[in-house]
């Protein structure tokens, strides 16, 4: 399995479910625990085909040991054979001789195709081998990018919460406008006002009333004054109080 074929499929899952989250998204919180979740899932998607990966390679090491291992031991069974016949033709026994000879010849054949098999298998195993590396890499960036997107989630959800609370003071605040006459405390203000004008206006009735008193005051004395003189006059015979004026000398 390509590298690319498990990242490659993980990535568009990963960023079609960004995509559809924040598209949708009404709750920061709930969308960033979501996004989370499928990365989470994600990684185990990544893992699980890269452990597929890695058993493949594994499989490909073993039977790549098992050929080598079946080389060497068909080519000491190709020794064993040949070291038997050279005993048996030594000792003129030329027939079994050739019979252990044709043993050896079997058993190189069967080296050769072990061998073959080996060497065969070897680019195989070292570009899949690469892959696993890459792989490995990979799972270890993936889970450093879920930490990350953890440690970025609580900053986030943190930062959201402080908007929200500074956009409702903001509201709040923008609603309170003591200057302003349609409110309930502008026209608490206008209440208040009338009721100081009324009293205003009472203290200068009060005030007019007063004034209208001494007035009527000094004309009753005056009254009184003119009453008194009059019977001084009639009590003196006709003739005026003279205590009031004085008399003023006639010119030549």
């Amino acid at each position: 399995m390509a590298k690319q074929s498990i990242f490659g499929r993980i990535a568009q899952l990963t960023k079609a479910n960004v995509n559809n989250l924040i598209d949708q998204a009404e709750d920061p919180k709930l969308m960033l625990d979501q996004l989370v979740r499928d990365y989470t899932n994600s990684i185990a998607d990544a893992k699980s085909a890269v452990a597929e990966t890695i058993g493949n390679l594994r499989l490909l090491e073993q039977d790549h040991r098992e050929d080598v291992d079946a080389a060497a031991d068909w080519g000491n069974k190709a020794l064993s054979a040949s070291k038997k016949a050279d005993e048996l033709r030594t000792a003129g026994q030329a027939g079994e001789a050739d019979k252990f000879d044709n043993l050896a010849k079997v058993a190189i054949g069967r080296q050769m195709a072990s061998e073959k098999e080996a060497k065969d298998a070897e680019p195989t195993i070292a570009q899949q081998t690469e892959v696993v590396d890459k792989l490995k890499k990979g799972l270890t960036d993936m889970e450093g990018k879920l930490n990350q997107l953890a440690s970025k989630r609580n900053e986030l959800v943190a930062r959201s919460k402080m908007a929200e609370a500074q956009s409702r003071v903001n509201d709040a605040i923008g609603s309170i406008n003591v200057m302003d006459p349609t409110s309930d405390l502008g026209r608490f203000e206008d209440k208040i006002r009338r009721e100081e004008a009324k009293v205003l206006g009472q203290q200068e009735l009060q005030a007019s009333s007063l004034d209208e008193q001494f007035n009527s005051l000094e004309d009753l004395n005056a009254q009184t004054e003119v009453e008194a003189r009059l019977a001084q006059l009639k009590l003196g015979g006709g003739s005026a109080p003279v205590d009031h004026w004085e008399s003023k000398p006639l010119s030549s």
